[in-house]
């Protein structure tokens, strides 16, 4: 069985307010572990422009503002997208976020899977000292860091690579039998 990690790079945190600037979705085999890249691209939106100059994303990856200037309009790749979610069950680290972008983009997900942050936060179990929450949600980082500990891994913020390393996260939850997914 295969199912599709999604991720999105952005110019900030409000899918209503910042710029989707790369998507990421990575195949994962469940039985085998083996991911494959669907989609890895860069991505302008018409409302990107020098304002977004200094996002946080320019500062922490190797992606650059001239790069997302030149890069293909979202508006032409949504149909590409939208052919690989209509045939998958999708998902990403943080979902809301992920697919709150997507979908306020007008695109559709129709059967998403369980978060993979929020299954991580009751395996890595990061004590959260505040509130009632019992433990905090985990950083990509911090997951792949409590699954893959012999691993230098260092979070690239790009899309596809973080989609990958995001599966191989969902792939050793789902072999430890902590999160259930029917075909």
């Amino acid at each position: 069985m295969n199912v599709v990690v999604v991720d999105c790079e952005t110019t900030g945190l409000n899918p209503h307010y910042d710029i989707i600037i790369e998507i990421g979705i990575v195949k994962l085999n469940l039985s085998s572990g083996e991911t494959t890249v669907l989609f890895d691209s860069v991505v302008k939106e018409p409302m990107f422009g020098d304002e977004h100059r200094n996002s946080w994303i320019f500062e922490n990856s190797d992606l650059s503002f001239d790069k997302v200037m030149n890069a293909p309009l979202l508006d032409d790749v949504i149909p590409e997208i939208q052919a690989i979610f209509d045939k998958s069950s999708v998902t990403a680290y943080n979902k809301s976020f992920d697919l709150g972008f997507l979908k306020d983009r007008g695109i559709n997900v129709p059967n998403e899977l369980p978060c993979i942050m929020l299954t991580a936060t009751n395996i890595v179990k990061i004590p959260f000292l505040r509130g009632n929450k019992r433990y905090k949600w985990p950083s990509c980082q911090e997951s792949f860091e409590f699954f893959f500990p012999a691993t230098d891994y260092i979070e690239k913020h790009r899309a596809a690579d973080d989609a990958i390393h995001e599966a191989m996260i969902l792939y050793e939850i789902f072999q430890r039998g902590e999160l259930q997914i029917f075909d």
